[in-house]
């Protein structure tokens, strides 16, 4: 508002500057995911407790090795995948089919900046995740090796690429529908995705088909660096790229807001 030279005050309307919009949608965004039980459930206490129980209970064979150096990954992954993939669907899709979505594209935030919001809640999240699980994993004798800019790399790549595929289910899917699928989708990748069960226990011909599956990309780059010490794992990076790409590309296209 501005004074005027009564002493009083005219109204001076206008959108906040879009930063500051983003800024609060995020930090609201981040605070329901963190408010709901079952995103909690995913989100940190699935991971937490599969890191501790096969870390401790020799229940799969993960290799030579101390156990917790090749779960320790692939748990991260599995991190990633519950927050940017399984809570985000079922969130946004609630929110489409409860109208939120369709009253939110109508305020001075654009679409692009809701998007851009739901995104950086999903990386503070995710960073809280990545904070425990690592607390976790060092107490229980992780040893982790590697670049962590190359870490760093497939960790957003890896957010991008479930996030895409989050948006495109919630976006094309009934609200119940995506609450279904998003949890069946979490559980096979957990199995069949080299999360806690090593690619290599399954038949050779599935081995190829599972390792082009983003989670195993991500699970099985992060290992590569973390438990084994390489390099940039290009060859993981690239699928989680054109993941990414398509998945962010059709949920761009086919992302109905009501």
């Amino acid at each position: 508002m501005t004074a005027t030279g009564t002493g009083t005050y005219t109204p001076k309307p206008g959108a906040a500057p879009l930063p500051r919009m983003i800024a609060a949608q995020a930090l609201l965004e981040t605070k329901m995911l963190l408010r709901n039980g079952e995103q909690l459930l995913l989100t940190v206490v699935i991971p937490t407790l599969l890191l501790v129980l096969f870390s401790t209970v020799d229940i799969v064979d993960t290799g030579s090795g101390e156990a917790v150096d090749f779960l320790a990954p692939g748990i991260l992954a599995l991190a990633v995948m519950s927050t940017a993939f399984t809570g985000q669907a079922i969130a946004t899709g609630f929110e489409r089919r409860y109208g939120v979505l369709k009253r939110l594209a109508s305020s001075p935030l654009p679409r692009w900046g809701l998007m851009t919001a739901k995104t950086l809640s999903v990386l503070v999240t995710e960073v809280l995740q990545v904070i425990l699980l690592t607390v976790i994993a060092f107490a229980l004798g992780w040893s982790p090796q590697g670049n962590p800019f190359a870490v760093l790399l497939l960790l957003v790549l890896g957010t991008a690429a479930f996030s895409g595929l989050g948006l495109l289910m919630a976006g094309t899917m009934k609200a119940e529908a995506t609450l279904a699928a998003a949890n069946l989708v979490f559980l096979l990748l957990l199995v069949g995705g080299g999360v806690v069960v090593p690619l290599d226990k399954f038949p050779e011909g599935a081995q190829d088909v599972l390792g082009l599956l983003p989670i195993a990309a991500l699970s099985d780059g992060l290992r590569d660096v973390l438990q084994h010490g390489a390099g940039t794992p290009w060859g993981d990076l690239g699928i989680l790229a054109v993941w990414a790409v398509a998945a962010l590309a059709a949920a761009g296209a086919f992302f109905r807001w009501e």
